[in-house]
């Protein structure tokens, strides 16, 4: 059960454990002047003004602990919405422990994972969109991440969420201002007017939930499995994409038995190359079958297959007759010609008129031409759009929920369902948006959420 202790004043290590060149203690509650008042030799905190910074010591009794700066957020000009103050330390661990302690001796408690965040949502100064954006902004790992985080965090995406909602709720008022006369038959409620409304909204819904994919990739990575044939030169391919030696390469057919998986930004994009089982049908080896079996497991499930060949030993046609037996689904493929330094004259001329194959050479690390196909690939999807995607599972079951409620609006009015019954559907399509900015949200949602948050933020 979530519990929200408000009169709390509450403390945290603010930056990353270990030794550091300094660290940033955070404190935030009713009674944090009162506190470091009573511990801090210098300017008294309380008396100064807010969004300023102060050098002395912390003191524990006669026993000097640290030089430190103190830098003062009064209010609701905090973070948190209440009094905070940070205390910048020396990053050594024994240090901090030390005033940490002596920070709960004095009345504060240890701040649960996300309660300074926590605390801003319920005091007002986020949505909880924002909120969540929070926990993406400091696990963004890629530029595309890191925008779609910091346009959220902005509030531009929990702004049109609000505005929809709200027209919404104009016009529930309406319907339901109905009810209360159903006796006179009269109607309040444009349906006109609210059809149009509807179908606006659902517009702006099915945008948000498309652009999930994106937002996804934004925030995970691009799916990108690596396949072909055993010997294909895949493993080495992952190699050199990483500029490093992460797969076993071998000449033995049927080495990747598993699926390798490594990251790596492209250009601000972050891809998830995946490094597959060779695919061959003639395989006697039961382990290889399974390796096999998840190869196209994960060609199903990914945003792009790259299905490499030797152009050294393998034709253009046999290769295009393989992947025609794969289930690609709604993977974009791109065809890459390897080992093309190693294939006859005649060879490399005839690929070089197929504009659909690229040709590169893995193990001299000439892959420039595949890296700049992933790049098209991620530019033709927009990934680096900084308008409102959606890239969190819980925004988009909601903005699912508020879609079907209202295709059952849509529907009732089309109908002609009675006011009390089209009222419910309209309800329930207000409620599923409250979610995705917190205006409606249960105690056990907020547990969940600002539990995952790292401690101090």
């Amino acid at each position: 059960m979530f519990l929200y202790q408000p009169e709390d004043t509450i403390t945290a290590l603010a930056t990353a454990n270990g030794i550091a060149a300094i660290g940033v203690i955070r404190v935030s509650g009713p009674e944090t002047y009162a506190i470091l008042d009573a511990l801090f030799t210098g300017k008294k905190p309380s008396e100064q003004a807010s969004h300023t910074v102060h050098f002395g010591r912390i003191k524990d009794g006669d026993q000097e602990l640290d030089e430190v700066l103190l830098t003062l957020f009064k209010g609701s000009k905090s973070y948190s919405g209440q009094d905070t103050i940070e205390i910048s330390c020396h990053g050594s661990p024994y240090i901090q422990e030390r005033i940490l302690e002596l920070l709960i001796t004095k009345g504060c408690r240890m701040a649960s994972p996300g309660e300074f965040t926590l605390r801003a949502f319920l005091n007002g100064k986020l949505d909880l969109s924002q909120a969540e954006a929070v926990a993406d902004m400091i696990a963004a790992d890629s530029d595309g991440a890191l925008k779609t985080a910091l346009y959220q965090m902005k509030g531009g995406f929990g702004k049109e969420i609000s505005a929809l909602r709200a027209e919404l709720i104009d016009f529930a008022s309406l319907i339901e201002l109905e009810l209360d006369f159903s006796e006179e038959d009269v109607e309040f409620a444009d349906r006109d007017a609210l059809v149009k409304l509807i179908e606006k909204i659902l517009l702006a819904t099915q945008k948000l939930i498309a652009s999930f994919r994106f937002g996804n990739v934004l925030k995970n990575g691009y799916a990108t499995v690596i396949a072909g044939k055993p010997n294909a030169g895949k493993s080495t391919l992952l190699n050199a994409l990483l500029n490093e030696e992460r797969a076993i390469v071998s000449e033995i057919a049927g080495t990747t038995r598993d699926t390798v998986e490594e990251a790596i930004q492209l250009n601000g994009v972050l891809f998830r190359f995946i490094d597959t089982a060779g695919i061959r049908q003639d395989s006697d080896s039961e382990i290889e079958k399974i390796g096999i079996g998840r190869a196209l497991e994960k060609i199903k499930s990914s945003a792009i297959l790259i299905y490499l060949f030797d152009a050294s030993s393998e034709s253009v046609e046999s290769v295009e007759e393989e992947i025609s037996r794969i289930d690609l689904g709604g993977t974009k493929l791109i065809l890459v010609a390897n080992k093309v330094d190693s294939a006859s004259a005649e060879i490399q001329e005839n690929l070089k008129k197929r504009r659909d194959i690229l040709n590169i050479s893995a193990k001299e690390k000439d892959i420039e031409s595949l890296v700049i196909a992933l790049n098209d690939l991620a530019k033709e999807a927009n990934l680096g759009s900084t308008g409102s995607t959606v890239s969190n599972i819980r925004h988009l079951e909601a903005l699912s929920a508020t879609d079907k409620a209202l295709q059952a609006a849509l529907n009732g009015i089309t109908s002609g369902l009675s006011g009390d019954l089209l009222a419910e559907d309209i309800r329930s399509a207000i409620h599923h948006l409250g979610d995705i900015t917190g205006e409606i949200t249960p105690d056990d949602l907020l547990g969940n959420i600002f539990g995952k948050f790292c401690i101090g933020k």
